[in-house]
């Protein structure tokens, strides 16, 4: 499939950092979105290539507006950037402040993110759109008797729920206009998101395949789906 140009938020470390290095080994031109300028340059020279540093805050107007007068023309966007509770608390342990931070960016900000740079997508033929969810955020896996969670990590994958149930109307408001958006969810990796994640030791390169699969979908590809990282279809 004929693509050129990514932009990977939150790409200065971890999945996203893997993602970018990955896309840029396929010879693309990548551009890392980072909060701190310096991180963004920091993590390009790592990865080298066509990496191209973008300071971006997924929560920022001002940064958003920016980075969208900037690229004119986009084929994936990987809405990757996120944050957790360090705690895991329930829904009652956490106060309303904590939501409200862990939703400005797993949720808010892929909005923003989205819907700013939605002109440049549609310059592209083949313009895909990948969320990086969270196996934690599927509700037909937290209501089974097998969920280890119970309750637990409520800020996170509350905004996780929220972030699949996006992807599915962005996939059918966008169909008519050829872009395809999925979710994925990368499984437990290190990374610095939470303790649990790290300790795991799951290679984050591992997941970061499994977020290019779906941004060099065919066109007769899914979309508005929720895909594990090995491309198994996971419930919503």
């Amino acid at each position: 499939m004929d693509i050129s140009t990514v932009l990977v938020t939150g790409a200065n470390k971890g999945i996203g950092k893997e993602i970018a290095r990955q896309f840029v080994q396929a010879g693309l031109t990548v551009y890392v979105g980072s909060r701190d300028a310096e991180r963004a340059e920091q993590a390009v020279a790592d990865i080298g290539g066509d990496a191209r540093p973008l300071v971006l805050d997924v929560t920022d107007p001002v940064s958003v507006a920016a980075v969208a007068d900037h690229i004119d023309v986009l084929d994936v966007l990987i809405n990757n950037a996120g944050v957790s509770s360090a705690e895991g608390r329930a829904a009652q342990d956490e106060d309303a402040d904590t939501f409200r931070r862990i939703f400005e960016t797993n949720v808010f900000g892929v909005v923003a993110v989205t819907n700013a740079l939605l002109p440049a997508l549609r310059r592209s033929a083949h313009p895909r759109i990948v969320n990086i969810s969270s196996g934690t955020g599927s509700l037909a896996a937290a209501v089974t008797e097998h969920s280890g969670y119970r309750g637990g990590f409520a800020s996170y994958r509350s905004s996780k729920v929220a972030l699949n149930a996006l992807t599915v109307f962005y996939a059918q408001s966008l169909a008519e206009d050829g872009i395809k958006i999925n979710a994925l969810a990368p499984g437990l990796r290190r990374t610095d998101l939470n303790a649990a994640a790290a300790a795991a030791g799951g290679d984050p390169a591992e997941a970061a395949a499994g977020a290019v699969r779906l941004a060099m979908l065919p066109d007769d590809g899914p979309t508005g789906a929720f895909f594990s990282w090995d491309g198994t279809p996971l419930p919503w």
